[in-house]
C-alpha cells in the first residue's frame, strides 16, 4: 500500500485532534511532535488495515448493487417477451 499523504490543513487538523485527546481522556497533554509521531504510527501500522477493510466494504456493496441491476434487467427481458 502506499503511504498516505495528508494535505498540511489536514494533518494540522489530525494532530491537533491527537493532542486533545491525550489532554483530554489520557491526562497527558503532548506537543505536536509526539502527536506527529503518533500520527505517523498509527497511518503506517493501522490505517492499512482500515483501508484495507473499506475497500472490502466497497467491494460488497458494489457486488449487491451489481446482483440488483442484474435482476432488474432480467426482470425487463421477462416482460419484454410476455
Amino acid at each position: 500500500m502506499n503511504q498516505i499523504e495528508f494535505s498540511k490543513e489536514e494533518k494540522a487538523e489530525l494532530l491537533a485532534r491527537i493532542q486533545h485527546y491525550f489532554s483530554s481522556e489520557l491526562d497527558q497533554p503532548i506537543g505536536v511532535l509526539k502527536a506527529e509521531f503518533v500520527l505517523e504510527f498509527f497511518a503506517k501500522e493501522v490505517g492499512a488495515a482500515h483501508y484495507k477493510k473499506g475497500l472490502e466494504d466497497a467491494q460488497v456493496a458494489l457486488a449487491r448493487r451489481i446482483d440488483d441491476f442484474s435482476e432488474d434487467v432480467y426482470q425487463l427481458q421477462r416482460n419484454a417477451t410476455a
